[in-house]
């Protein structure tokens, strides 16, 4: 069974949406998950950032979610997140600041790569 691009599109909002709600409605609970206790900041300094942050992953998938991707958009995504993975093995092995939970976002952004690479087949193989 072939799935068409319109499906791996919205699989790729979906990350988005879930871990950007998440952070935006209970950002106390993302500082607890994904930052080691000795980093942690004021409460209310970090739940302001990680409150804005997931508002912004919330728009990102109601962007996604409305657009039309072309092949070129799947994989201009996909490159897109790549300094994504940089980011997190910097923060978890170079200069420790997220705790394990942070793996969340790491399999989130692998999840996405990959639907990145079948979208762009779809794409192409639908003509887009």
């Amino acid at each position: 069974m072939t799935r068409s691009a319109r499906t791996w599109q919205v699989l790729i909002a979906v990350p988005f949406l879930i871990l950007g709600a998440w952070a935006l409605l209970c950002p106390t609970s993302v500082q607890w998950v994904a930052f080691r206790p000795e980093v942690r900041l004021d409460d209310r300094i970090l739940s302001v950032a990680l409150g804005a942050f997931g508002a912004q992953a919330v728009l990102c998938s109601i962007f996604i979610l409305t657009s039309r991707f072309t092949r070129w958009s799947f994989l201009a995504y996909g490159l897109a997140l790549l300094p994504f993975f940089v980011f997190n093995y910097w923060f978890l092995y170079v200069e420790p600041l997220f705790s394990a939970g942070m793996a969340i976002d790491f399999v989130a952004n692998l999840a996405m790569l990959g639907f990145c690479v079948m979208g762009w087949r779809a794409a192409r193989a639908e003509g887009l």
